[in-house]
């Protein structure tokens, strides 16, 4: 089990991390811009967006692939594949590298739906920072993928990039 982190004296960097892990809360409640979507017309939830844009990146991966590459347990994963199998937007594939595991893989109806929910969460997106300057929006973005690379870092599960 994890030691609680103790929370340190205030000062600057404290202040400034009390601010972060606030909007960090806030920031969680809107994670789910496309849940509107799923409700009126066929958009993603949320897990199978993550696990649909994970494998995309990867290729086809097992349940043992996506249990280390997300840390969650297998029948979760279990779970998980099977809402997107009835769903149509995966399908289960012999291993391509010839391996005993069986492997999941992104099909035309998934890759479909997910350029349909990426496009509208970008439509969001730009929506939100309409009023951002160009260099505003990049040093977010930036900030934004150092912030995931350093907690990807200690959870030692990098996710890849383009």
């Amino acid at each position: 089990m994890d030691k609680p982190v103790e929370t340190p004296p205030d000062g600057p960097v404290e202040k400034a991390t009390d601010r972060v892990e606030f909007e960090t809360m806030l920031l969680s409640r809107h994670s789910h811009l496309h849940a509107p979507r799923a409700r009126v017309g066929g958009g993603l939830d949320r897990s199978a967006y993550v696990l649909l844009t994970r494998i995309r990146m990867h290729g086809p991966m097992s349940i043992g692939q996506l249990t280390d590459a997300f840390g969650l347990d297998a029948s979760t994963l279990n779970r998980q594949t099977a809402a997107m199998l009835r769903a149509g937007v995966v399908e289960r594939i012999p291993d391509p590298d010839g391996g005993i595991a069986r492997k999941f893989r992104i099909t035309e109806e998934g890759e479909r739906r997910l350029a349909a929910d990426r496009s509208y969460n970008i439509g969001g997106l730009q929506r939100i920072m309409e009023h951002w300057s160009p260099e505003d929006v990049t040093r977010f973005a930036d900030f934004l993928e150092r912030f995931n690379r350093d907690i990807e870092r200690l959870e030692g599960r990098p996710w890849p990039r383009s």
